[in-house]
């Protein structure tokens, strides 16, 4: 089974966003804002500049229809605040090269991680790495399962925990202490 995960080294995020910041402007801001919202890559994709003008985005989700309100983070919105100022206020956030004013499409989302894969030699990433990372270590700083699961629209703790690969963790270290 090949199921995305999430990035759990911190300096390795640093890394990422060292390298995204010199690959792509508009790529660092999409990993940067993925890893701090906890945004669906579609969701992502749909903002436009007016949308990330405040401290918080205000979105209705496009997979659960469900309104949500995510505040950024003062180090992401200084980011997307030097980002956006000479933007069109109607311009997507994360503007494909093709077509007048379209956003890039999930496949070249997908297509720019695995770039970020390839460069760190990481296995099993993908678009939904983004809002997995933001998961792992939202619950690693605020020990706050509850909390998580609301952020990530779940309706149930345990598969919050499955979902952020918490439970393997758990599992692979019982898996080390065995020594037959």
């Amino acid at each position: 089974m090949n199921i995305v995960q999430p990035i759990r080294d911190k300096e390795l995020i640093k890394d990422i966003k060292d390298y995204l910041k010199e690959q792509s402007e508009r790529n660092y801001i999409l990993f940067l804002l993925g890893i701090n919202t906890g945004l669906r890559i579609k969701d992502l994709l749909s903002l436009r500049v007016r949308d990330v003008e405040g401290w918080s985005i205000y979105i209705k989700e496009a997979k659960t229809g469900k309104p949500n309100e995510i505040f950024m983070p003062p180090k992401v919105k200084k980011a997307v605040r030097q980002y956006v100022k000479d933007k069109d206020k109607n311009e997507y956030l994360f503007k494909s090269r093709q077509g007048k004013n379209k956003p890039i499409t999930v496949s070249m989302a997908y297509y720019i991680l695995r770039d970020v894969a390839e460069e760190f030699d990481l296995e099993r990433i993908g678009c939904h790495s983004l809002r997995k990372t933001y998961g792992y270590h939202h619950y690693h700083i605020n020990n706050s399962v509850v909390g998580l699961m609301k952020m990530l629209n779940h309706s149930d703790p345990e598969i919050t925990l499955r979902y952020i690969g918490v439970q393997q963790d758990d599992l692979n270290k019982m898996q080390k202490k065995m020594d037959l």
